[in-house]
């Protein structure tokens, strides 16, 4: 069975290039260490709540736009394993790969999937 790996990040709107290159940069990286999959979304139609939503779920400010991110991979012992790989690896360091965002805001966690529907 996937496994999924979630991620929702405020990213300031004036660095979407930056962050594109980051993304392709690490994503690459990811993907190298068994990924089978990774998106990274854009905030195009996020709405406001009454009481939660995207903005507050990571403190975005006015000038920042909300990224949905997720990393599919194939199971979670080669999750576990590519992440672990992916934090003790230099190309992805702060000097090498810098975050073009509040990395403090960003939340992630992983997920089991338990419904899956496929068009094919």
């Amino acid at each position: 069975m996937s496994y999924i790996d979630g991620f929702v990040l405020a990213v300031p709107t004036a660095n979407k290039d930056k962050f594109i290159k980051h993304a392709n940069e690490g994503d690459s990286i990811i993907m190298e260490f068994g990924a089978l999959r990774v998106v990274e979304c854009w905030g195009d139609d996020v709405p406001e709540g009454k009481l939660t939503d995207f903005f507050r779920s990571v403190k975005a400010e006015k000038d920042e736009t909300v990224v949905f991110s997720w990393i599919e991979w194939p199971d979670k012992a080669t999750r576990d394993a590519g992440m672990k790989k992916m934090m003790e690896d230099p190309r992805m360091s702060p000097e090498n790969n810098p975050m073009p965002f509040d990395g403090k805001r960003l939340i992630y966690g992983g997920f089991v999937p338990i419904v899956e529907l496929n068009k094919k």
